[in-house]
Order: C-alpha cells, then sequence, then structure tokens
C-alpha cells in the first residue's frame, strides 16, 4: 500500500513542481523581454527597473522548483532508467539551472548601472546565457526526458514527439529568434499537465473498480 501511494505520489509532485517552474520562468522571461529589450543600448528606465526586479526575485524560486520537478522525473524511472541517457539528462538540468542563475546575476548588473557601456555590457551577458547557453541545455534536457519516456513507455506519443520538436527548436533556434525561450517552459507545463491528469486516471480507476 505505502509503495502505490508513492507511486501515485510522484507523478503529482513532479506535476505540481513543473507547473510552478512553468509559471514562474515564463512570467520571469516575459518581463525582462519587456523591460530589457535585446539589443537595445539604453539605460533601464526607472519605471522598469521594479519589474526587472520582480522578474529577477522570480528565478531562484523557478529554479527550486525545476530541481523538485527533476527529481520527481527521475523517480518514476527508477530501477529501469538507463545510466547513459540518465546521467546526460541529470547533467543538462543542473547546467540549466547553473545558467539560468547566471542570466539572472547578469541582468541584476544591469540594474546597478547608469547605463553605457556597463549596462550593454550586463544585458548581452544575460542575453547570451539565456538564450544561447541554458536554452541549449534545456534542448538537451528536453530530448533525454522524451527519449527516457518512450523507452519506458510513460509518455504518450504525441507528447514524445512534441517534446523531440520542442528540443531541436531549442537546439536549431537559439537567440536568433526573439521569444523562443518560452518553448521550455511551455513544453514542462504540458509535461506537467500530462502527469497530473495520469496521477488523476490512475486514482480514479480503483475507485471505479470498487
Amino acid at each position: 500500500m505505502e509503495r502505490k501511494h508513492k507511486r501515485l505520489a510522484t507523478p503529482w509532485a513532479a506535476g505540481v513542481a513543473g507547473v510552478v517552474f512553468a509559471i514562474l520562468t515564463a512570467t520571469a522571461i516575459v518581463l525582462v523581454r519587456i523591460a530589457l529589450p535585446s539589443g537595445v543600448d539604453v539605460a533601464v528606465d526607472p519605471r522598469q527597473r521594479s519589474t526587472v526586479r520582480t522578474a529577477l526575485e522570480l528565478v531562484p524560486f523557478a529554479g527550486i522548483a525545476f530541481l523538485w520537478f527533476m527529481g520527481a522525473l527521475r523517480e518514476q524511472g527508477g530501477e529501469r532508467e538507463d545510466k547513459f541517457v540518465s546521467t546526460v539528462f541529470l547533467g543538462s538540468g543542473l547546467v540549466f539551472v547553473a545558467t539560468l542563475f547566471g542570466a539572472a546575476a547578469a541582468a541584476w548588473s544591469v540594474l546597478d548601472e547608469g547605463g553605457g557601456q556597463g549596462s550593454s555590457f550586463g544585458r548581452d551577458v544575460a542575453y547570451a546565457l539565456l538564450t544561447t547557453y541554458a536554452m541549449r541545455m534545456a534542448a538537451v534536457f528536453v530530448i533525454t526526458t522524451s527519449t527516457i519516456g518512450r523507452r519506458l513507455g510513460v509518455l504518450p506519443r504525441p507528447l514524445v514527439v512534441v517534446g523531440y520538436l520542442a528540443g531541436l527548436t531549442l537546439l536549431v533556434v537559439g537567440a536568433s529568434v526573439p521569444w523562443s525561450e518560452l518553448v521550455f517552459p511551455a513544453w514542462v507545463l504540458i509535461l506537467s499537465l500530462n502527469s497530473l491528469w495520469g496521477r488523476r486516471s490512475a486514482e480514479a480507476r480503483p475507485a471505479a473498480s470498487t
């Protein structure tokens, strides 16, 4: 009974953590994109400082939620997981969080500058870390997660296809298409809702059988 409860609770934990991460990350990206446009070398408008500060304060909580999401996903694989793919899954997820935090730290430096060269440098570093490095690691994470889900049969085929397409988009597009980084939280949200729906269906089956 305890083991069964654990199997049901793990998808719930992954789903909730994923939804939290997706909402916080998407909100932070949108706020930063609006307040700090890429390629515009101007000082931050004082009225926009609070917007950027709010967005950056969301990032640590998004990172925590992502680590919880990643751990809950890995727990579902259990002893059946492929060690090689699982290592890539774990490594890409951790590097993604590290680069996400690095991008947030660089964006903080923009708030401390009065404009000019220092502000431009911090803005460029923040966007490079987010769109070039963090999103490439996110692409690897999406592809490996989809591969694990396909091999273990825990993800429906349409979601696996969506995962591969999302991963290739993040891997190839990068910084060349603005707002493309929203693909990752969107994919996490879809995967999380699928986990929550799967848990709900699993709980409904025993109730129906009785």
